[in-house]
């Protein structure tokens, strides 16, 4: 359910089916916000890591278009507990490497 409905878009613009809105599995929504949020504050053979209020901005922007808007306030209201959450994996993918 989560793999299939995380790349849809609140707007219904989204694959793989075009679905919008509250039609999106709940979980599709809340791991869609925390995917771009990953993906944003990571840096990618094609891009760098975003500084936090710029990826963070790209959520509000999106919201109600890419992303569920509550979905948007409840993790910008628990934001420092996203950014602690992923420098503790971080740190440990780190360890692990080493």
């Amino acid at each position: 359910m989560i793999a299939d409905s995380h790349h849809e878009k609140f707007d219904g613009s989204g694959y793989p089916h075009g679905t919008a809105g509250t039609a999106i599995p709940l979980f599709g929504r809340i791991v869609a916000v925390a995917d771009v949020f990953d993906a944003l504050m990571s840096d990618r053979p094609y891009k760098r890591q975003w500084p936090l209020e710029k990826a963070l901005a790209y959520l509000r922007n999106g919201a109600g278009e890419h992303f569920d808007p509550q979905c948007v306030a409840a993790f910008l209201a628990r934001r420092n507990d996203a950014v602690e959450i992923r420098a503790r994996f971080q740190d440990e993918a780190l360890s692990e490497e080493i």
